[in-house]
């Protein structure tokens, strides 16, 4: 009597025999597959882990409505669930055509929360649909099937880590894998050649190392080749192809056919076969795989696994660190002009800098070869991914020449990049056209540490500057409609143009009804008004005089946009803007105009912050254009947040403010920051010898003009004076709580003495250190030091700090300020801003607002001839202007009456004639 005992092996392999013979193990896919489910399962934990709220995620696409695609596809649907991946079912109906799937696949293609992509085959369309072009259209990042010419391909010369491999082959070399057979050097037999079995099976085991023969049904020695098989798999699509004679003893038979033959004797009066005789192979056969329960369910779970290693890769790609290629300078000698090094670097394209730092493609918009806007909407995707390091590039006060800060920051940013393999980062404000024909000239960095192409980031807009203006343009003209058109309608009639009928409706838009609650009018429905709510709702009695002129509303609105970290953020900053006042002196704001939505509209663009990369592809982000004195003078905090967000927790953003540590890191700490919360790690101060000369009383530099000697000789005793002046900068960056850093930018006339004393100067004045640097002549090698000293800085507690608190009464706020960081003794408020001051304590509630002085940068009191450390002066303040919009009080400090415009050419800036914006009325 034969006795059979079955006990189960490794993974799920059964072996059956009795005390005469031995039969084939029975290799059990249901218990390999639920074993793989189980890992991916904890892979899929990870990843969550790794980035709280993301998932895998998996579309399959299906034409028509077939009963067995739709089995298959709830089969993969019921795994992913199981598993943790965010799968679904687009079904497109059997009238679809060719291009309304190709344009499906192009959208999932696009979405970044889709990480597989399945085109359920076969297409069942009324419609000529070609499979080969919808699976290549499929990116091969998502081609889980591994059915993609690229995939295929790949799989065919052996790149078998850089291709998705398609499932069945995949789990059939799982399911082989577990017999413990090693397949390199055995002779393997495929018959079939489909490109979903057949012919990928014979790639993976030819670069497994195996002797592969590929055979057919119309091969006319079959049993012949089977019979030579260690290991067979059969794939063909005839049930029962092959006989259990043909079978070698001991061979590992895998068996991936289903087919269905008639038996009577089955509820359905069918059967599930495979392409093989099981009966009689598994009495040959060392191991041997069942149908239905043995390929079947590896090749779903195989699909799972192909899905869960796309998102680990675009986890990889887009989290922690980049995969990016940068380009170290090659410095040449003699050095070439900065434009010639600018026109000699090769630069990558946009949209290739753009992935390697972790952005969708759908979060670009490319703007020509060199440039790309990104989306806001990265913040919303990035929103539980940690900040990186911040760090603020600003400097001592400067000749007129400039003393490299630019430059000094986009080489602290390639060497942290492309020299210490950490994601880096840098921003800057955009440069206007004007600023480019300047005294310091093209304002984008120089030598080896410059951005590529500088023309563009210097003369060719992004649209940004444009959209300013268009923006003032339709404020002034509205407040000039408004002031015609009150004095010719009646009430009524001034109501139906505002309020126009619709579809035979009237309906309040979102700031008219935020106007209506100003008023005190609770009511949302135009019906209800009485006559006497209707008059103060559309009369705003605007005073002609009083309308805001066109720089200062440019400045304001380019000032929002620097300061907006949101869509929603900068349409009520747009909306509270006052730009005049009624004739009883009441404020008018946007809102009340009735055009803060349609400003919004037109700045959406401008929001989006201009992409662009270094020499040595460091990536930076060019973003917002303010009057430096006036407003903030640093990029935007959207530039920031979104740059923080991409370099993630290990990384480095280095952020420029324009002019020295007096005259805009006040301002970046105290309006910026606190505006956003953002809160930087560490300051860099940069600092020349040649301007800490000019500051201990050599004579003064003039642009154009060959330097005195004192500049090009060694004068120790002059530079020990004028170190005074740095003392007192680092003094007013260390203000707030930070490490600061001194970066001394070397100039090929310097002295080792002289910079010796530099940073023995500023090591004395309390900095946490300080380095030369050469990355003008050297890229960002040049400023390697720097770099290493920033990182040791960063991982210092910094209880940051404001210099003062938002309660304090505005005049103390503005004491503060000038005494703290000018060192002035004293204060005093000319009678117009005294009167300003209070009008807008008394109406406009802006009694809390963060103050910024606007001054020569030249120095560090009013009179910008003069240099090194002024004491015992008093400020005087003449104008006040209230940015209501952006947040803060601007204080217009008078300057002495015999300086000229070449001695301070900022100044014209301060008397309103801005002239960065060429659409100016």
């Amino acid at each position: 009597m034969l006795t059979l005992t079955a006990v189960r092996l490794r993974y799920g392999a059964l072996k059956c025999w009795d005390s005469q013979r031995t039969i084939a193990t029975i290799i059990s896919g249901n218990k390999i597959s639920q074993q793989v489910r189980e890992q991916l399962k904890k892979n899929v934990a990870e990843m969550k882990s790794q980035l709280p709220g993301f998932r895998p995620g998996l579309v399959v696409l299906q034409v028509g409505d077939r009963d067995d695609s739709n089995l298959y596809i709830r089969m993969k649907l019921r795994a992913a669930a199981e598993i943790g991946i965010n799968a679904s079912h687009i079904r497109l109906p059997k009238t679809a055509t060719e291009d309304e799937v190709l344009q499906t696949i192009e959208q999932v293609n696009e979405d970044p929360a889709v990480h597989g992509l399945i085109i359920q085959l076969p297409l069942d369309s009324v419609n000529p649909i070609d499979a080969d072009k919808m699976t290549n259209a499929v990116t091969p990042e998502k081609d889980v099937d591994g059915l993609s010419s690229i995939n295929a391909g790949k799989l065919a010369r052996g790149d078998l880590r850089s291709c998705f491999i398609p499932c069945t082959p995949n789990g059939c070399m799982e399911l082989i894998k577990q017999t413990g057979l090693q397949v390199a050097g055995k002779i393997v037999v495929v018959v079939g050649r489909s490109k979903i079995v057949g012919a990928p099976m014979h790639d993976l085991f030819l670069w497994n190392h195996a002797t592969v023969t590929s055979c057919h049904s119309k091969t006319s020695d079959l049993a012949e080749q089977v019979k030579r098989a260690d290991i067979l798999v059969v794939g063909a699509g005839k049930a029962e192809l092959v006989k259990g004679d043909w079978v070698k003893e001991g061979a590992v038979v895998i068996d991936c056919g289903i087919n269905y033959i008639q038996d009577s004797s089955k509820p359905g009066g069918t059967r599930v076969v495979g392409d093989v005789h099981y009966p009689s192979a598994k009495e040959r056969a060392g191991y041997i795989t069942p149908v239905p329960g043995g390929v079947g369910p590896m090749t779903v779970v195989m699909l799972m696994e192909n899905t869960v290693q796309s998102a680990k890769h675009f986890l990889q790609m887009y989290t922690g660190k980049w995969k990016i290629s940068y380009r170290k300078a090659k410095p040449l000698k003699p050095q070439p002009s900065d434009f010639q090094i600018s026109h000699s670097c090769q630069r990558k394209p946009i949209a290739q800098l753009a992935k390697e730092v972790g952005l969708f493609s759908n979060e670009v918009e490319p703007y020509g070869r060199s440039r790309a806007k990104v989306r806001v909407d990265v913040l919303k995707r990035l929103k539980k991914q940690p900040d990186g390091k911040h760090v603020v590039v600003t400097g001592i006060t400067p000749t007129v020449l400039g003393e490299g800060r630019r430059t000094i920051t986009f080489g602290l940013a390639q060497a942290l990049g492309a020299h210490l393999n950490i994601n880096a980062f840098a921003c800057l404000q955009q440069p206007s056209p004007k600023s480019s024909f300047d005294l310091r000239g093209g304002v984008v960095g120089g030598g080896y540490s410059q951005i590529i192409p500088a023309g563009e980031v210097s003369l060719q807009s992004t649209g940004d500057i444009e959209a300013v203006s268009a923006a003032c343009d339709l404020v002034i003209d509205t407040i000039k409609a408004y002031a015609h058109y009150q004095t010719k309608y009646s009430d009524k009639v001034l109501f139906d143009l505002l309020v126009p009928i619709r579809d035979g409706h009237q309906t309040f838009s979102a700031s008219q009804i935020n106007r209506l609650k100003r008023l005190d009018i609770e009511t949302s429905d135009p019906l209800t008004l009485t006559e006497e709510e209707m008059r103060r709702f559309v009369r705003l009695d605007v005073n002609p005089d009083s309308m805001q002129d066109a720089n200062f509303l440019k400045d304001e609105i380019m000032a929002i946009l620097s300061l907006s970290s949101s869509a929603d953020d900068l349409k009520h900053r747009l909306a509270r803007m006052v730009v005049a006042a009624s004739r009883s002196e009441e404020p008018i704001t946007t809102e009340d105009l009735g055009v803060s939505d349609a400003l919004a509209l037109l700045l959406n663009n401008a929001l989006k912050p201009c992409l662009m990369q270094t020499l040595e592809g460091t990536p930076v982000f060019v973003h917002s254009s303010s009057c430096a004195d006036f407003t903030l003078g640093s990029a935007s905090v959207m530039a920031s947040k979104i740059a923080l967000k991409l370099v993630g927790p290990q990384g480095f953003v280095v952020t420029e403010t324009a002019h020295g540590a007096d005259a805009s890191l006040e301002k970046f700490l105290n309006i910026k920051c606190r505006s956003s919360g953002l809160q930087p790690n560490v300051v860099v101060l940069v600092a020349t010898v040649r301007a800490l000369k000019m500051h201990g009383g050599a004579p003064r530099v003039t642009a154009g003009f060959p330097l005195p000697k004192e500049y090009s000789e060694e004068n120790l005793k002059l530079l020990e004076k004028g170190c005074a002046h740095l003392k007192r900068q680092v003094e007013n960056a260390r203000e707030y709580g930070l490490p600061v850093v001194v970066a001394v930018n070397a100039f090929s006339s310097d002295r080792k003495a002289e910079l010796d004393l530099v940073c023995s100067q500023a090591r004395q004045a309390g900095v946490f250190d300080a380095v030369l640097c050469t990355n003008w002549s050297d890229g960002g090698a040049g400023a390697l030091d720097l770099a290493k000293t920033v990182q040791r800085a960063a991982e210092l507690p910094s209880p940051f700090h404001y210099l003062y608190d938002l309660q304090l009464p505005v005049e103390q706020k503005i004491e503060k300020v000038a005494q703290q960081t000018y060192g002035a003794k004293d204060v005093k408020l000319s009678p117009k801003a005294k009167e300003k001051l209070a009008l807008y304590m008394k109406q406009q509630g802006l009694a809390n607002y963060p103050v910024s002085l606007a001054k020569t940068h030249l120095s560090l009191n009013n009179d910008p001839k003069f240099k090194g450390e002024p004491t015992d002066f008093t400020l005087p303040i003449s104008d006040v202007q209230a940015y209501v919009g952006a947040g803060f009080l601007s204080l217009l400090v008078d300057r002495r009456n015999d300086c000229t415009e070449d001695e301070d050419p900022m100044w014209p800036c301060f008397h309103g004639n801005n002239d960065l914006y060429s659409n100016s009325k």
